[in-house]
């Protein structure tokens, strides 16, 4: 969007997980106001009509109408967990916050490198948006404790990763698969 540009592109203005979207990591999408290639959006013309806030909690009018229904679907990342990322982000402060996004964002990158088909990028990486941190490194803590699995076919491997993350993900009750928005009408 013409005009609209953010030091911070990891984390959007409304809370969701730019580092760890598919589109960020491809280098399709810039980020939240990260320049080139940033499309339109109705929060950021709205972050810059309220004087270019970095983040919607900063806003008086947090969270205002167009925050309702926006967490009825996904996009290429997770909208579930984005009110919950955003009050640990501001509970534990920015930084700290964004230190734990690339703890993530580096779990992410392994499980794409070392355990991916081709077939497990939106699982791998809708898991990593929604598991919490320390299921994440009980997870690869598991599939690097496992000795066999550098000698298997990466459809073998990926297998592995995926029981591992269903596994914890159904622990805590969370669904892996990405939701569609509802049709209108």
């Amino acid at each position: 969007m013409k005009g609209f540009s953010r030091e911070e592109t990891r984390f959007s203005l409304c809370g969701l997980n730019c580092a760890l979207c598919s589109m960020h990591l491809g280098g399709y999408c810039p980020g939240c106001g990260g320049g080139a290639g940033n499309q339109s959006c109705a929060i950021a013309r709205c972050s810059l009509a309220h004087g270019g806030i970095s983040f919607c909690w900063a806003c008086s009018e947090y969270p205002c109408s167009r925050y309702e229904g926006f967490d009825d679907g996904d996009s290429f990342v997770p909208h579930r967990n984005r009110q919950q990322d955003i009050a640990q982000a501001r509970e534990v402060g920015l930084e700290a916050y964004l230190a734990q996004l690339e703890e993530k964002r580096a779990i992410l990158e392994e499980l794409l490198a070392h355990y991916n088909d081709g077939r497990r990028k939106t699982l791998f990486n809708t898991a990593v948006c929604l598991l919490p941190l320390e299921d994440l490194h009980c997870v690869m803590a598991s599939l690097n404790s496992r000795p066999e699995l550098p000698g298997q076919s990466v459809k073998e491997r990926a297998l592995a990763a995926v029981g591992l993350l269903q596994e914890a993900a159904d622990r805590q009750g969370i669904s892996l698969k990405l939701s569609k928005k509802p049709k209108e009408g």
